[in-house]
């Protein structure tokens, strides 16, 4: 079962109630263990952040995370599991840069800031076809699919299954005709996905799986075949896959996020981190429409189970509601600079108790102000 954590309100050392939006909150079991393994990991007589990427130890941790990832997502022998620097934002461009042919389009679909970013990328590599926005509304929706305008022949349909700064979430699976790639850095191991209708799939670590400082990037072999040639040695997917860690990769990160990987699985895996989101994001929304006082930001059929966006009537009401959830104990509330408002990222690692305590405050502090 997973463990609760005791919180406390006193600042300094006590852990509390952690709702960034990324990087984000990991399990307080793996940070114990992190910290039971520093400075000296496996009697090596060092920290894993000093020794070889070619050592025997590490390459069992790198061994297990691949593993580990494959299992979890129901990935066969025909995908290749890549840990790699650059964030999502290098994704942007290394994709279209491997697989957007010069004969041919990519389909995006544009449903927040992090989806936009990705297609100024792509329009660097060749032709893109934006095959669904909901920019002219604020990004507050997901398009629906009978409207979207695929070409047939795309070389690959881009799109951001979670959007962070808007707290939008595709509840489905995009279907198509060519391979899907999805940017799945915010919802990424929150609930299954069909693998099989997927040619690539990137997550920066740091919203669910692990610290900033390491991308996973999953490859299908027969979608690799398509890539194009004569590419920059490190950004050529090929190299990385055949280089067996052809640079020296992030250790620590990737060795945070095997600890990761491995408490999603001895607590059920996909299918309860399912069951669990779904729980609190079910009692988060609840919360919000029982008043008037709070305002979720996005339309109800499209909302997160990642990120909660809400506003209370006024900026003022919302800065005094940051600064009193801080006090109180709450961290990480405060929204995307870009949009403003209340943000309450619930990942993975973010306990059911946490969710109850922030309702608990929502409910006092509107009692004293509303």
């Amino acid at each position: 079962m997973m463990q609760s954590v005791s919180y406390t309100h006193d600042t300094g050392k006590q852990r509390l109630h952690n709702f960034s939006a990324g990087p984000g909150a990991l399990p307080t079991e793996v940070m114990e263990e992190v910290r039971d393994d520093l400075p000296v990991f496996d009697g090596m007589g060092a920290s894993i952040m000093e020794v070889s990427h070619r050592s025997k130890e590490f390459d069992a941790i790198w061994a297990s995370a691949v593993e580990k990832m494959k299992g979890l997502l129901g990935m066969g022998a025909d995908w290749h599991v890549l840990f790699l620097q650059g964030g999502a934002s290098m994704q942007f461009y290394q994709v279209p840069l491997n697989f957007l042919r010069a004969d041919a389009s990519a389909d995006y679909l544009n449903t927040g800031a992090w989806s936009k970013k990705a297609i100024k990328e792509a329009k660097r590599c060749g032709t893109v076809n934006v095959a669904a926005s909901s920019e002219a509304d604020l990004y507050t929706y997901i398009p629906d699919p009978a409207d979207w305008q695929l070409d047939p022949k795309a070389s690959y349909v881009h799109y951001t299954s979670n959007n962070t700064i808007f707290g939008t979430q595709f509840h489905f699976e995009p279907e198509a005709t060519v391979p899907l790639v999805c940017d799945a850095s915010s919802d990424f191991l929150s609930h299954p996905i069909e693998v099989d209708r997927y040619g690539l799939i990137y997550a920066g670590a740091q919203k669910n799986i692990g610290p900033a400082g390491v991308t996973a990037v999953m490859v299908r072999e027969d979608f690799l075949q398509t890539k194009k040639n004569d590419l920059p040695t490190m950004l050529d997917y090929r190299v990385h896959v055949e280089g067996d860690m052809f640079n020296t990769p992030p250790v620590f990160a990737v060795y945070i996020v095997e600890k990761v990987l491995r408490w999603i699985e001895k607590n059920g895996g996909l299918g309860a981190m399912t069951a669990r989101n779904d729980a609190k994001a079910a009692a988060l929304y609840a919360a919000i429409d029982a008043t008037d006082f709070y305002n979720g930001t996005a339309k109800t059929d499209s909302r997160s189970k990642m990120n909660v966006t809400y506003r209370l009537p006024s900026e003022e009401l919302e800065a005094q509601f940051i600064k009193e959830a801080k006090a109180a104990g709450l961290v990480g509330l405060k929204g995307h600079r870009s949009v403003g408002g209340i943000r309450a990222s619930i990942y993975n690692a973010v306990s059911p108790e946490s969710v109850d305590a922030l309702i608990s405050f929502m409910q006092e502090f509107e009692r004293t102000n509303g």
